[in-house]
């Protein structure tokens, strides 16, 4: 590999071991096995390489999501099941990426002061959300693309909020049947004809 994937690589591997704030240029120099002055060169500034490195860390879990769900042949489920089955296996892999997820938090927490990451993960969202549809409840983007895009966006707000549940406390996060089961009632609740309720009145 060249200076510019050895550095993505050494910036990949320091965001699992140290995590986004921790990591100092020299760490990633040290696991790349390249210099200070490529990263500058390649990339601009530790905080644009570590925030690709995120950014492809991110991918590739998904691809792997991916994968693990073909292998488990959810496919064949109905639209209900197939859910369920893909948030059980999302929930699986949160013990084992759990850095990562630190370092996407991490990333979010100073989006506000830089305008670059924001960027950067803007066009991220805009990449992934239609592919997350897909995942998620098989909505093919070649043929419904805002669709896609709208639910992949739903899943992916719900994603972060059960990965912050769970690297508060895992003992109480929402697993696979709780995300279903919930969003099930919720679904059961907009089209309910009876028991209207009327949110702040009180019964007796």
């Amino acid at each position: 590999m060249g200076h510019r994937e050895d550095l993505l690589a050494g910036a990949k591997r320091c965001l699992v071991e140290k995590g986004y704030a921790r990591t100092t240029a020299r760490d990633i120099v040290a696991a790349s096995g390249a210099n200070l002055a490529s990263i500058g060169y390649h990339y601009g500034s530790k905080e644009a390489l570590l925030n690709q490195a995120l950014i492809q860390s991110v991918r590739e879990w998904g691809e792997q999501l991916a994968k693990t769900l073909i292998e488990a042949e959810v496919a064949h489920l109905g639209p209900r099941e197939r859910y369920e089955a893909i948030w059980g296996r999302i929930v699986e892999m949160f013990g084992a990426n759990k850095q990562l997820w630190t370092a996407q938090f991490e990333v979010l927490a100073q989006i506000e002061h830089a305008e670059d990451v924001r960027q950067v993960l803007t066009a991220g969202n805009a990449e992934g959300w239609p592919g997350l549809g897909m995942l998620f409840n098989n909505i093919d983007p070649e043929v419904d693309g805002r669709q896609a895009s709208l639910v992949g966006a739903f899943n992916q707000a719900l994603l972060t909020g059960i990965m912050a549940q769970w690297l508060i406390d895992p003992t109480t996060a929402l697993n696979g049947d709780d995300i279903t089961e919930a969003l099930g009632i919720i679904a059961r609740s907009f089209t309910a004809k009876d028991e209207t309720v009327t949110v702040g009145s009180a019964s007796n």
